[in-house]
């Protein structure tokens, strides 16, 4: 069985690590075989990390993704090259991430602790059962707090219920989170995650996170209001980046 984080922040969103740095740890710090960048409204970090992957040979291998801000809260596109656009309806967003190829995954499902879709979204979506406008799966062991708190409750009504191929990943912002929740898998490739996705056969785990005073009170601090401003630095810059055209 293969071991996968899909959800994974560098610094070119609310993560604290280069891109770098985070692709040395995953490879000399833990098992994983597949990971997912998916920074905030932007696929670039993504992009990269699987042209440094493969330019330096490493034993794993990098999906690109985002973690994108819809109306309706955030959702994790992965698989994809193009960032799908922020704060459209999240039939839209599911529609444009799967007009591209991608799989789309509602993380740290129902927590009030960040923009996260609701109960009533996820069965809207559901009960609309509409090609192309779809969840792939659900983060029923997202390692953070966010994640933690609400796990119970998405882990009883995902299999009660919405009966979604199920996830874990650490959403990890700092290196020593990285693979504390995973995803388990018949295979070790991107193509054999993608695969076992869509045929809801994967497994969701969560490990041993992390203290704070491991990661570092400073550390956690700098996270947090880097966070806040990670949203509204990518729409600034794709702004800028229209003007200039």
């Amino acid at each position: 069985m293969g071991k996968a984080d899909l959800h994974l922040h560098t610094n070119l969103s609310d993560g604290m690590a280069s891109i770098e740095d985070l692709l040395e740890y995953v490879q000399y710090k833990t098992d994983l075989d597949v990971i997912g960048i998916t920074d905030h409204e932007d696929v670039r970090g993504g992009l990269i990390a699987q042209e440094l992957a493969e330019k330096h040979k490493y034993r794993f291998q990098v999906v690109p993704g985002a973690e994108i801000t819809t109306r309706q809260g955030h959702l994790l596109a992965v698989f994809i090259e193009h960032t799908p656009k922020i704060f459209q309806p999240l039939e839209k967003t599911l529609e444009d991430i799967h007009n591209q190829g991608g799989l789309a995954i509602a993380p740290h499902p129902l927590s009030w602790l960040t923009r996260s879709i609701g109960g009533k979204n996820i069965e809207k979506i559901i009960n609309r059962n509409e090609i192309g406008v779809m969840f792939d799966g659900i983060e029923t062991a997202n390692a953070s707090l966010a994640g933690r708190i609400t796990a119970k409750k998405v882990q009883h009504l995902n299999k009660m219920s919405w009966q979604l191929p199920e996830l874990g990943a650490s959403d990890g912002h700092h290196l020593l989170q990285i693979g504390s929740g995973w995803t388990s898998f018949e295979g070790t490739t991107p193509q054999a995650l993608k695969e076992a996705i869509q045929s809801n056969t994967t497994f969701a785990h969560e490990g041993k996170n992390p203290t704070l005073r491991e990661i570092g009170y400073s550390q956690i601090a700098l996270g947090l209001i880097w966070g806040f401003s990670a949203t509204p630095r990518q729409v600034f810059r794709r702004i800028t980046r229209k003007n200039i055209q």
